[in-house]
């Protein structure tokens, strides 16, 4: 029998200030889930702010980057004998209320991962301009190559069943890895959908995706998923 236990990762980088607080409203809406913080080589007091919020911590030596950080959150998992992973990022801005939402739809069965888009149901909280254009792009691309509506790929906010753990825990992209995820998960034949999620602006710190970052990462994107699809299927 499948387990059942869950695991919610929360990749974290100098986000001392506001990871107890995410983690606090994490447990109040799913007291059974245990959770984990990658911290990424934090300079500040992720690690013991984390700690003690009741949440295991992995701390990686230095600091390797998004994708490396939640790769590593997918083999804790699987290492572990977990059967749900919910991904959340350490900054807050994923309302907990949206993790038991995702919990039911994948409950369901119909789908191996449940992506929390914040362009279905509940509605943007406001993504500037320029990174809204660049989503709405890699959406566009995503969506064609898979022959499915895809809102939200840069979406941080999901929940995957054993299948996609074992996936990702052996192939997961490294860069900004949420949409060639999304095209990973497509070519091994995962199923995938999205539920509505409500996200909400950072309460401390500032992204390290400024303007001039969203073009180049756009450009980059593209090319990695149109160089992806050239690469051999991994296995689920």
């Amino acid at each position: 029998m499948e387990s059942s236990r869950i695991l919610v990762i929360l990749p974290a980088l100098d986000e001392g200030r506001s990871i107890g607080a995410t983690l606090r409203g994490i447990h109040e809406q799913l007291p059974q889930a245990d959770m984990l913080v990658i911290d990424d080589g934090s300079r500040d007091n992720t690690a013991a702010a984390a700690s003690a919020a009741g949440a295991t911590v992995l701390r990686l030596p230095y600091n390797v980057g998004i994708g490396a950080a939640v790769q590593a959150g997918f083999q804790f998992a699987a290492q572990h004998g977990y059967g749900i992973v919910l991904r959340n990022d350490g900054d807050g801005q994923h309302v907990p209320q949206n993790n038991p939402r995702l919990l039911a739809e994948l409950g369901a069965g119909t789908a191996d991962i449940v992506i929390g888009s914040r362009f279905v149901g509940a509605g943007d909280y406001g993504t500037p301009r320029l990174r809204r254009l660049g989503s709405a792009i890699l959406a566009r691309l995503l969506s064609t190559i898979t022959s499915q509506r895809i809102t939200d790929p840069t979406s941080g906010c999901a929940a995957f069943n054993r299948r996609a753990i074992s996936l990702f825990s052996s192939a997961y992209p490294h860069d900004y890895p949420e949409p060639e995820a999304i095209l990973i998960a497509w070519r091994s034949g995962l199923r995938q959908i999205e539920a509505p999620a409500k996200m909400i602006p950072r309460q401390h710190g500032r992204s390290s995706i400024t303007p001039l970052r969203s073009v180049y990462y756009m450009i980059k994107v593209v090319l990695a998923i149109l160089i992806h699809l050239l690469r051999k299927t991994p296995s689920a």
